[in-house]
Parts: C-alpha cells; structure tokens; sequence
C-alpha cells in the first residue's frame, strides 16, 4: 500500500477515537473549574458552524454539571462552557426549558442598574455583591445556527451578564462592589 493511503487511513482513525473517546468522557460537577484556575481567565473562541456536531456533546456535559450542582448545593440557572474547561462561547441556560446559546453578544444595556448577591458554581460556597443592568439585549446563535433575539431584564438579564462574563474570561469576584461584597454560605 503507498505511503499517502496508510497516511489518510490512521488521520480517519484519530478522529474516530477522539469522539469515541469524548463520549466515554463524560463531565460532571467534579469537572467544574474553581475559583484559581487560570482557565476561568480565559476569552473563548466562538463556536464554529463546522463544530455543531460537538455542540451536544458539550450541552450534556453542562447539562450534568448543572443537575449535580443543583441537587448538591440547591442553585443553578446557567452554566458557561469554560466552567467545564471548554474553551468555547457556549452557555447552557434552564429556566423550566433548556436554551443552548451560542457566540453570544450582549446589546442595549439598559442605564438602570440594580445589586445582587451572585453565586457561581466554579465557587459553590462564595457569594458576591455585584451591579447588573437592570435590562438588555441578547443576540446569539441556537444549536441549529439560527439566529436569535433575547430581551432580558431583572434576573434574567443578570444570568446572561454572568455567563458571559464567564465567555470573557470575567468572574463576578472580579465585579465586587467593594471589599466587603463577599459572604461564605454552607449549603
């Protein structure tokens, strides 16, 4: 057999293995980054159109991680694909019914602002005093790569600005109030 054609049968192989791989893989709460690790720091890439077949595999990992958060500490409404390790701008959303949202961009930030104690799942424990805007914009693409319009305000608007403030590499201890907007909680 000539070189090229073993070449292009062990390249078919690797891509084989690595989604093989991926699906034996599955992420969880164990899984989730926390706070300290250099990742969370990160700006994601966007997701691709060529990547949509990955975009399941992802959602479920964020899926489970959310599920077992939920059941173990009682919250949680999005999760960012960082928070996993996926460097991608990728959020799972569950408010009643799931929403995958992709290349998100966030638009008509409202002036009006309002405070809240903010929790995240990368520190499960830690909650942060922190300014939203009251209202916005959001326009991204679904797992099918259509586009999408969110009007978002009071909780909903915040949810959106924390995961992507997670896509952007931006923690909400980073958008403290001041040095006494943290309060540990055991749950």
């Amino acid at each position: 057999m000539p070189p090229a054609a073993i070449s292009g049968e062990c390249e078919l192989k690797v891509k084989v293995n690595f989604s093989i791989d991926y699906k034996m893989q599955r992420k969880g709460l164990k899984d989730i980054l926390l706070l300290g690790d250099p990742r969370l720091y990160e700006n994601c890439e966007p997701v691709l159109e060529s990547e949509l077949e990955l975009v399941p595999l992802w959602v479920a990992d964020l899926a489970q991680a959310m599920q077992e958060i939920r059941e173990q500490y009682q919250f949680g409404r999005g999760i960012a694909a960082p928070q996993l390790g996926i460097m991608k701008r990728l959020i799972y959303i569950d408010l009643g019914q799931p929403r995958i949202i992709l290349n998100p961009e966030m638009y008509d930030l409202s002036p009006e602002m309002f405070e809240i104690w903010d929790d995240c799942m990368s520190f499960p424990n830690l909650l942060v005093r922190v300014e939203r805007h009251q209202s916005l914009t959001l326009k991204y693409r679904d797992e099918n790569w259509h586009r999408q319009e969110w009007k978002a305000e009071g909780a909903e608007s915040e949810l959106i600005q924390h995961e992507v403030d997670h896509l952007n590499g931006v923690l909400c201890t980073m958008r403290a109030l001041d040095d006494k907007s943290f309060r540990w909680v055991g749950r």
